[in-house]
């Protein structure tokens, strides 16, 4: 990790306010270390930057993104760099650039809320910097930290944990891998103390105790603590004057939407601050490339009434000169590129509760599993199902979860959790089920040893 974190990172000077004016960056030839978070105003700038880190093109604008899109069977790549196609494959190499670019990237994350959890609590309270609005900031730390952890645990296995800021190579910590179990300790430890410092509000933008509420809830699914997960996942499901499921199910997203009670957690992208894979998804026609496109596979389920419903909106077909079969996905559609990336939905809490009553499988818990599924297919008007035992039950989460978030972040990760990767997508040796860590990486740092049978 000795590459990761050699890096100095800008601070980008946010303003507060709005949605728009969250985005709106200063250039500032500084560095979010001990010398520049000294006051409310630089560790409210610190924080800023942390989100900026998250939805860069290097994690969740694009390259983080990829790994998980080509590793299933919902997204394929059709554009000139043919090298991702070994991630679809499942014989990608630890030299594949988009490897390190998102790894590099989640690392940098976390070393910006490093920074502020071991920085802000030091700060002296004023009026105006009150011990709630510090507790906030250092919270928005924990939470962005935690899911930094949780998406490289997911990705890669047990990683490195660096719980302190690193401003140069003569401050480089020697840390070893810790293992899986180590890591996903961390992140409960993180979320868990996000949950105790955010406010209790509806921020779909910023993590705030409802954002932690969610991806603990996921978070346990993950570790399957079926209770735990229902538990959480219960907390914003029944807070329903602030988050449901929005209809049709396209309201969402088209029309340049964001910010509904569909939301839970997005990342949101403006003129000046894009989505770097937003034009991989357009067709020629829009200005873009279709690189990234819907795999037949998924497109068919979408179009069928049966299966997808309403959600055949987030599919289209064009065709050109050279391909008469241009797949399109509709998600990301806005010719300027600022969709937003939707990392926790409403509908996501409802699948979660679903699968972790199946799962538990007490008295009632089946009944109340279906009712869930049900609410999510009745959104995509499509025919509720009925008298489904556990083991159906599961499988029907499982196809509606592909379908639901057919354009999204999810169907390799759920394969993965579920232990379904290996049979469902035809990967020959269980060490292909994680990725290859970055070969820059192994190379210079002799704590941190290779994912098992990957080179």
């Amino acid at each position: 990790m000795k590459k990761i974190i050699y890096f100095l990172f800008p601070l980008l000077v946010f303003q507060l306010s709005s949605c728009s004016s969250f985005l709106e960056v200063e250039p500032k030839n500084s560095v979010s270390d001990e010398v520049t978070i000294v006051d409310a105003g630089s560790a409210a700038t610190a924080v800023r930057g942390i989100y900026s880190a998250l939805r860069s093109n290097d994690y969740y604008g694009y390259s983080f993104q990829l790994l998980g899109f080509f590793s299933a069977d919902n997204i394929v790549y059709r554009g000139s760099q043919t090298v991702h196609q070994t991630l679809t494959n499942h014989t990608v190499k630890s030299d594949l650039a988009v490897l390190a670019t998102a790894w590099n990237q989640i690392y940098a994350t976390i070393n910006r809320t490093n920074h502020v959890i071991t920085k802000v609590p030091n700060l002296a309270l004023t009026t105006t910097f009150t011990e709630a609005y510090r507790n906030q900031l250092v919270g928005e730390a924990y939470f962005v930290r935690a899911l930094a952890y949780f998406d490289l645990a997911r990705t890669w296995g047990g990683v490195q944990i660096v719980l302190q800021p690193t401003t140069s190579a003569s401050s480089l910590p020697q840390v070893q891998r810790s293992s899986l179990t180590d890591t996903y300790a961390q992140v409960l430890q993180d979320l868990q103390k996000a949950e105790q410092l955010l406010p209790n509000e509806t921020n779909r933008i910023r993590a705030t105790k409802k954002t932690a509420r969610a991806l603990l809830a996921r978070f346990y699914l993950y570790q399957k603590n079926w209770s735990e997960a229902i538990k959480y996942a219960s907390y914003i499901i029944d807070d329903n004057t602030n988050y449901s499921l929005v209809s049709p199910y396209r309201s969402f997203y088209a029309n340049n939407t964001s910010n509904t009670k569909e939301s839970v957690f997005e990342l949101v992208y403006d003129i000046n601050n894009t989505s770097g894979q937003a034009s991989q998804w357009l067709s020629g026609n829009n200005g873009g490339t279709a690189w990234i496109r819907p795999s037949q596979a998924i497109y068919d389920l979408l179009v069928d009434p049966a299966v997808g419903g309403d959600r055949t909106a987030l599919v289209s077909k064009t065709s050109s000169s050279t391909d008469p079969n241009i797949l399109i996905g509709n998600l990301y559609y806005r010719t300027d590129r600022t969709d937003p990336v939707f990392l926790i939905r409403t509908a996501e809490l409802y699948l979660i509760r679903a699968e972790a009553l199946a799962q538990r499988n007490g008295s009632g818990d089946l009944t109340a599993a279906l009712a869930d599924l049900n609410a999510i297919r009745s959104r995509a008007n499509t025919k509720p199902l009925q008298g489904l035992g556990a083991a159906a039950l599961l499988q029907a989460v499982e196809d509606e979860n592909r379908v639901e978030f057919a354009l999204e972040n999810h169907r390799w990760y759920d394969l993965l959790r579920t232990g379904r990767a290996q049979q469902v997508l035809n990967i020959s040796s269980v060490n292909r089920l994680l990725l290859p860590i970055p070969y820059a990486q192994v190379s210079i740092d002799p704590n941190l040893q290779q994912n098992p049978g990957l080179d």
